[in-house]
């Protein structure tokens, strides 16, 4: 967790701090109820009063002031969550507090499907991060599943006396604000709460469990062979580039021209040993090369995993697979919890760690049983000192020029050295009181001090000099140590994919080797090789590199749950089209989701010959309009009977465009008889949710 800079919070009343306290107070009131006085027992006869366990203090404030709403269809109201219990995540994409709460909020909201509704206010630390586009990039790539709203100028920020990142906001089903805590590691806090919650308004009558439905980001990608690529590797004496596929969990593999040699990892989501088609990662970044063993930051398991690329094996080096809690400086490799690594590199026997989730850099001897921390007390700032007195701020990549160590800070945007067991800031801003020093970010090529960047992820040593992937300002920089002078070497500054110019997409990954500098083009989804010397950059492309496929064999579920209406026997003239016309009725100001399809499905109970099988058992889209959808097929020319069942699954929001849409189905049984003496006509179904 960190805060807001001093001079960017406002001033708060005693009466705003009381009313925005942190509802652990009310934890500890539920948790010492056993020891209040008992209270006079009701009549034998009475109904039990049940009492809210956490009564909502005042009227949630709106949720206006937003530039953009993603993974909704629309903006959402407090009317359009009334009946849901809401937690307000308020982040920011670069923060790495913020990225390890969201497991927390996948547990939440898979454990209350139908209760809970999470809404992301992204209150942005960086300019970069203002810009909904990149908002929506990060959405993606971190694969959230839940409304975001772009709150760019901080005004419901505000009105939530926002102040760190990340915090998590409760409101009731009756759209009262309930309490607030700030930080990580409250998945159990707000699992109990939430689920009291669910069951006094399950009581009271005040909770709606109707399924809801958001338009994801996400379901707007097309498959692309590299999927946010976050880091990349050269191997000069194998003549190998390695790439960390951050989002297809894999690790690929291929020679410096392009040549495809390999794919480490299935491409699924998980942390399982094995060779390199069952291997499972989750969002892997750096790497690091000793002999024949690839040793992989695979991130967001908090695990560190070595590749045996003789064997073709993946087995788990250090790390429990939890995020540690705890700040500990030493422990056994597979005993020790990890948080965030980072990056990695190798030097004199010891593999060197970016663990940017504590703040702090760690090692490894190799052929030891232990992992320690190396540099950084824990405290996130940029403070130039002794390894265990300097303090850090999500250092996300290290390299080596073969005697010392250069990382960057990225939350700090500075270009730091380790020499000689003191850490030093070569470029950016450093040891400025009260933290400020986080805050101090921008474009500013120069010297020493006065130098800013935006948030750099990448960097690659080369000949006294550093190339800096300046993620946020979509540029690399050229860092002369020596001089401690940085330049703009690559890059136009403004968000895009061209190469003459070459524009940028929030590149995260450098390496050199020989004459060429690699770029991990994360936001273009492609490896950027760029001549050192007339820096000409082409896309470098991997032949016969395709995404991973699904090998899913779990049969589709049923579209529609549940039991069906029976309707009377309908009769249909041979060889004419069987046509069912859906009309969806609705109640106050709702309407049809105009953005997403009517899906139907229809299929024969027992076997039948009236309606082709192509025509069956295949979820379809069907054409609609705001009030009804039509579903038509073809019959047999011959006489015949059946007995079919359609099933329609459909949204509905608010005007037909609210953020928040329902999800609703319905589930008909028709018998059918083919008859020459027929008279063919539209059956006309209704469906209310």
């Amino acid at each position: 967790m960190f805060q807001l800079s001093s001079v960017r919070r406002s001033a708060q009343s005693l009466r705003q701090k009381l009313m925005f306290a942190f509802f652990t107070l009310a934890i500890i009131g539920v948790t010492n109820s056993s020891a209040v006085v008992a209270q006079d027992a009701p009549a034998p006869d009475a109904p039990a009063e049940t009492e809210n366990p956490f009564p909502g203090r005042f009227p949630a404030p709106s949720f206006d002031g937003g530039t953009e709403w993603m993974n909704a269809s629309g903006p959402i109201s407090l009317k359009d969550v009334r009946g849901k219990i809401v937690i307000l995540d308020f982040w920011t994409y670069c923060c790495i507090n913020c990225i390890h709460v969201l497991p927390d909020l996948k547990f939440l909201e898979e454990k209350y499907p139908n209760q809970l509704v999470v809404i992301g206010v992204h209150s942005a630390k960086f300019d970069n991060e203002k810009e909904s586009e990149n908002i929506r990039e990060a959405i993606v790539r971190y694969e959230i599943a839940h409304p975001v709203v772009n709150d760019a100028n901080m005004t419901i920020a505000r009105k939530y006396q926002f102040s760190s990142w990340p915090t998590f906001v409760l409101l009731d089903p009756e759209g009262n604000y309930v309490g607030r805590q700030p930080g990580e590691g409250n998945r159990e806090l707000f699992d109990r709460v939430v689920g009291q919650l669910v069951e006094y308004h399950r009581a009271k009558g005040t909770l709606d469990e109707t399924p809801i439905q958001f338009n994801l980001e996400r379901d707007k990608e097309p498959n692309r062979p590299l999927k946010y690529p976050g880091k990349v590797l050269t191997d000069a004496e194998g003549g190998r580039l390695f790439i960390s596929d951050s989002n297809h969990n894999r690790i690929v593999v291929s020679s410096l021209n392009g040549q495809l040699l390999d794919v480490i990892g299935s491409g699924k989501l998980g942390a399982k040993d094995g060779n390199f088609n069952t291997a499972t990662f989750d969002h892997p970044q750096g790497m690091s090369l000793v002999e024949d063993t690839l040793y992989v930051a695979d991130t967001e398991n908090h695990l560190i995993r070595a590749v045996d690329l003789k064997a073709k094996t993946v087995s788990t080096l250090a790390g429990t697979g939890l995020q540690s809690r705890v700040r500990l400086p030493k422990g056994k490799l597979r005993e020790f919890a990890l948080n965030s690594p980072w990056d990695l590199r190798h030097l004199n026997g010891v593999l060197y760690i970016a663990m940017a989730g504590p703040h702090q850099l760690w090692k490894h001897e190799i052929g030891s049983e232990t992992v320690e921390l190396y540099a950084g007390n824990g405290r996130e700032d940029i403070v130039d000192g002794p390894l265990d007195s300097s303090s850090l701020a999500q250092p996300s990549s290290i390299d080596t020029d073969g005697e010392n160590l250069y990382f960057v800070d990225s939350e700090g945007s500075a270009i730091r050295e380790i020499v000689k067991g003191q850490v030093t800031t070569i470029v950016g801003p450093h040891d400025i009181p009260r933290g400020r020093s986080l805050f101090e970010f921008g474009d500013i090529d120069g010297e020493g001090d006065i130098v800013r960047m935006q948030h750099p992820i990448g960097l690659a040593y080369h000949n006294g000099h550093l190339y800096v992937a300046d993620t946020y300002n979509d540029k690399i920089k050229e860092v002369n140590i020596k001089a401690r002078t940085s330049k703009t070497w690559l890059g136009t500054g403004d968000r895009g994919n061209g190469l003459d110019p070459v524009q940028l997409n929030e590149p995260a990954g450098l390496d050199v080797v020989g004459n060429f500098l690699f770029i991990a083009d994360t936001n273009n989804h492609r490896i950027l090789k760029v001549n050192l010397e007339t820096k000409a950059t082409e896309n470098f492309v991997i032949e016969g590199l395709t995404h991973p496929v699904s090998t899913s064999s779990e049969p589709p579920q049923e579209l529609v749950q549940g039991d069906a209406e029976v309707l009377p026997q309908i009769d249909v003239i041979p060889g004419e089209n069987l046509t069912f016309k859906v009309n969806f009725e609705f109640t106050e100001d709702y309407k049809l989701n105009k953005l997403a399809p009517v899906a139907y499905k229809l299929s024969a109970i027992g076997e039948q010959t009236i309606v082709a099988a192509d025509n069956l058992n295949k979820r379809k889209k069907a054409d609609s309009d705001d009030v009804s959808a039509t579903v038509t097929v073809p019959t047999s020319g011959t006489s015949g009977t059946a007995t079919f069942e359609l099933s329609v699954s459909y949204q509905y929001c608010r005007d037909g465009v609210g953020g928040v849409c329902r999800m609703a189905n319905k589930k008909w049984k028709i018998p059918v008889n083919l008859s020459k003496t027929s008279k063919s006509a539209i059956v006309e179904l209704k469906t209310t949710p």
